[in-house]
């Protein structure tokens, strides 16, 4: 198997890394645009094999996508990141034209590759990839609710003094700060609902911190956060490898389900070696379908800007 991540900043290098210790595929590259970078980047990873004890390859190019050739999965998490203050629509711009030259030139050399968009604004970027290539549904993915819902997951956990591996929790709809939607009514610590211990202010709170997660990490830190994105990459990408069929929330195209239709949207899925193979219907009460379908509008309203690019 081979895998290319596309950007090799702090999340495509973190996604690649995490990649390369599990020991996912055999082959990984690593591309950037900026001279010399991937190749930097891939050569201190490879420098760790022995360290760590994987048998990953992993090769660096600057803008040769060539070297992407025969890529059975590519992440694409290049663009420009978040600053402090800045929004993830603001970024659709520049991003729009950088996703879709990355995705036209990756299927050149891979045209049955999945790819897994983690650029922002994800659900347009991810729309965009859809509807730029042409390529079944099935084959292109956003990232966007896989890490809410480990966000989620975190915040639950501090508050019920619980490991997250012990909770089931997801976020549905736009991956946004004012448009996702963690459903804390679903939630569950090993099968009991998380509402049994929780007041209702501290699942609002919950819900609230949950929302602003990424925009807290990037006032803190000063630009996007890296580690729990790129992990949640490579966690699709393992899932697809090794065709887990494993659910997760994803940004994928929606043709009716959920209410809505000519959109990317997450959603539960299963996640397998087809890229994503189905869609769960979590049944939605009336409060929470309201919110889905306000987030729809706006992401929508994304969408509707890449007509005047």
């Amino acid at each position: 198997m081979k895998v290319t991540v596309v950007g090799a900043g702090a999340v495509g290098a973190t996604c690649a890394d995490n990649i390369a210790r599990a020991e996912l595929v055999e082959e990984l590259v690593l591309l950037d645009i900026k001279e010399g970078f991937a190749e930097g980047k891939a050569q201190d990873m490879m420098q760790t094999a022995a360290l760590l004890g994987f048998d990953t390859r992993i090769t660096g190019s600057t803008n040769d996508y060539s070297k992407t050739a025969g890529s059975d999965v590519v992440v694409i998490t290049s663009g420009l990141p978040r600053k402090p203050g800045m929004t993830r629509e603001e970024l659709i711009g520049v991003n729009a034209g950088i996703v879709r030259g990355v995705a036209e030139n990756i299927l050149k050399h891979s045209p049955n590759a999945i790819i897994i968009v983690i650029s922002n604004p994800m659900d347009t970027m991810t729309y965009l990839a859809l509807t730029a290539t042409g390529l079944p549904k099935n084959r292109i993915i956003g990232m966007g609710g896989t890490l809410d819902s480990a966000r989620f997951k975190y915040q639950l956990s501090q508050h019920l003094g619980c490991s997250p591996a012990d909770l089931n929790a997801v976020v549905v709809g736009g991956h946004g700060d004012t448009t996702m939607i963690p459903l804390i009514r679903l939630a569950t610590w090993n099968s009991v609902p998380v509402t049994n211990f929780l007041s209702e202010e501290k699942q609002k709170q919950i819900v609230a911190d949950t929302m602003v997660g990424g925009a807290t990490l990037t006032k803190l830190i000063g630009t996007s956060a890296w580690y729990a994105p790129g992990a949640a990459g490579a966690a699709l990408v393992e899932s697809i490898v090794r065709d887990q069929k494993k659910l997760f929330t994803c940004c994928v195209s929606l043709n009716g389900e959920y209410g809505q239709k000519d959109i990317c949207l997450g959603v539960p899925v299963t996640i397998g070696k087809n890229g994503w193979e189905k869609i769960l219907d979590f049944g939605l009460n009336a409060e929470e379908q309201a919110l889905f379908n306000k987030s729809a509008d706006a992401v929508r309203n994304m969408n509707d800007v890449l007509k005047t690019l």
